[in-house]
Order: structure tokens, then C-alpha cells, then sequence
């Protein structure tokens, strides 16, 4: 039986992740140490949990090229339990070798492509299920979507969206996505491939949810199916449109540019996190003990000033009491 609230975790990546590779650039770190192959590494086990990691490549047209790709990755970080499944049809998506490998595995990594690819074939099929249930009921489990995989993880999915200068009418196309979370609704390789504009109207026409736009080599780590921490060297970008006062999404023309008024905006970085059905920013604490010494010390400092205010004022005052009783 599924819960209602999932017990595993379920990682969001937006793509071109950190692979060991020295090619791989990491764009926009210049002030903090770069914590590498920081993503991947919180999909391996630890000393006393069980299981490797299964890799299912469905939305990729070249799987043979991810499996090297993953391989040479993980084997940097010494980690070699790891298996691939490539599933082409809905037929491939019953095969109980497969399912019992997901049921065997800790981790479960969708891998990038087309997202549409990969809910369709896998949409209402035994793997998905499998994924889901040991997702629901297992707390060591980890789900993980990089890219289209990540795309394709809430119940709801973007697909077919383009990227223009203008915001245009009938530019974003939504799907079925693969079920896996609520009230959200992902865009990859977002600050890179300059998304904002998509996102924007796909929260505008589904008010409900709210967009994440995750930037690549940066993860969301999603707790109980709605606390959300970020990782990673970039950032995301948090659209809410359930205060929105007017737009002209409902009345446009197709291909007409459209206006939102009070779309609300988080910015995240590593360490951020927020909470999906409050709606609410979570800072990060080490900000917060900053913030709290920065307000001990300009306390201590207005103490500081009183006391010699005080002192000063006192000293006047004494000066004052011996002028007039001499």
C-alpha cells in the first residue's frame, strides 16, 4: 500500500550536473570551494544501507553514451554498483527483471533527454509503480531526475516550450508528468537557456502550482513530498503566481505577448530551502547566526554608546551640583 506522504527523497537536478570530468565547467563559483561531483554523490548508499543505483535511460536517444557517461562518473567517486535500464516500450516497462531490480536498488536516477518520451512510455506502467511504491514506504530510497527526468517528476509537465525575448501566448505545452510530486512544476537548464519567461506563463495558466527553474549543476532535495533544499553552484529560481492581480493570459491571442502583474519571485542558493505547501522561504542557518551576531554586536555597540552618553550626562551633572553648592 502507498502512504500518502512519501518516506524516501526524491532529488531534482537542473541538468549538465558535475560528473568528475575535468571539462565539466561550473559556472558562476568564484567566492566558495566547489564541492565536486556534490550531487551525485547523495545518490550512493552508506556503509550500512543496501542496494546500487539503477539508471533508467528511457528519455534518452542515445542510451549507450549516458551508461559510459554515468560509469566513468561514479567510478570517480569509487562507486561501481551501478545498473542501467533502458526501456523503449511499454512491454520493456512490464519486465519483472526489471521491476525486481528497482525493487532491489537505493537509487533510482531518470536520466535527461525529451521528458515527453519519457512519461508517455513509462506513464501507468508496473516500473513506474514500483518506483513509486518503494518511494512511498522505503525512507532510504532516493528517486532522482536530471534534466527531462527532472522535468517529467511532478504530476504536472511542461513540454514542447520554446524561449523567446517576448512572453507569447500558447508558447508552453502541459502534459501528464510521472506523478512523483504535487503542486509544482520544474524547468532545467534554466538561467542557461534563459527559461524565466516559460516558467512564468506555465504557473500564470496553472496558478496552483508553484515553478521551480533549476539552474545546471544544481539540485532541489525534496523531503515528505514538499520540503525542498537546495544543493549545488547555482541557483533557484521560485515562481508563485497565486497573487497575480491582472494578465491578459485568458483573453490574448495565440502568438500575442502577455503581461503579469505581482508574480512573486525566491531566489535560492545552496543551503536555501522552501517549503512546498506553506509556500515559505527557509533560510539558510549559518545566514541566520550571522544575522543574529550581527544584531548582538550592534546591540552591544548602542549599549556601548548609551553607557558613555550616560556616563558623560552624569559627569556634567556632578559638575553642575559642585558649581552650585560651592
Amino acid at each position: 500500500m502507498i502512504s500518502k506522504i512519501p518516506k524516501g527523497k526524491l532529488i531534482v537536478i537542473g541538468g549538465a550536473e558535475d560528473k568528475g570530468d575535468e571539462m565539466t565547467t561550473i559556472k558562476s563559483v568564484t567566492s566558495r570551494q566547489i564541492k565536486r561531483l556534490e550531487i551525485l554523490n547523495q545518490l550512493i548508499p552508506s556503509a550500512k544501507q543496501k542496494g546500487g543505483i539503477e539508471i533508467i535511460t528511457t528519455a534518452s536517444s542515445i542510451p549507450i553514451e549516458i551508461n559510459k557517461m554515468y560509469k566513468k562518473a561514479f567510478n570517480h567517486i569509487g562507486f561501481k554498483k551501478v545498473g542501467f535500464i533502458s526501456i523503449g516500450n511499454h512491454p520493456d516497462s512490464q519486465n519483472p527483471i526489471f521491476i525486481k531490480r528497482i525493487k532491489e536498488a537505493h537509487a533510482v536516477l531518470f536520466s535527461g533527454g525529451d521528458q515527453f518520451r519519457l512519461s508517455t512510455i513509462l506513464g501507468n506502467t508496473d516500473i513506474l509503480e514500483a518506483v513509486k511504491e518503494k518511494y512511498y514506504n522505503d525512507p532510504n530510497f532516493i528517486v532522482a531526475g536530471t534534466s527531462a527526468g527532472a522535468m517529467a517528476a511532478p504530476v504536472l509537465m511542461m513540454y514542447e516550450a520554446e524561449t523567446h525575448e517576448t512572453l507569447l501566448k500558447e508558447n508552453v505545452k502541459i502534459s501528464s508528468g510521472l506523478g512523483l510530486l504535487n503542486g509544482c512544476i520544474i524547468d532545467t537548464h534554466f538561467t542557461s537557456r534563459g527559461r524565466f519567461g516559460r516558467l512564468a506563463q506555465a504557473i500564470v495558466m496553472n496558478p496552483t502550482c508553484v515553478g521551480f527553474g533549476l539552474s545546471e549543476n544544481t539540485a532541489l532535495i525534496i523531503k515528505k513530498g514538499r520540503e525542498a533544499y537546495c544543493i549545488g553552484s547555482g541557483m533557484v529560481i521560485i515562481i508563485d503566481g497565486r497573487n497575480v492581480d491582472h494578465t491578459n493570459i485568458a483573453y490574448a491571442d495565440d502568438d500575442e505577448p502577455i503581461c503579469i502583474e505581482n508574480l512573486k519571485v525566491h531566489i535560492l542558493c545552496e543551503g536555501n530551502g522552501y517549503m512546498l505547501e506553506e509556500r515559505k522561504f527557509i533560510a539558510d542557518k549559518r545566514d541566520i547566526a550571522k544575522e543574529e551576531t550581527a544584531e548582538i554586536r550592534v546591540l552591544k555597540e548602542k549599549r556601548a554608546k548609551n553607557s558613555i552618553r550616560i556616563k558623560s550626562e552624569f559627569i556634567k551633572s556632578n559638575k553642575l551640583l559642585d558649581k552650585l553648592n560651592s
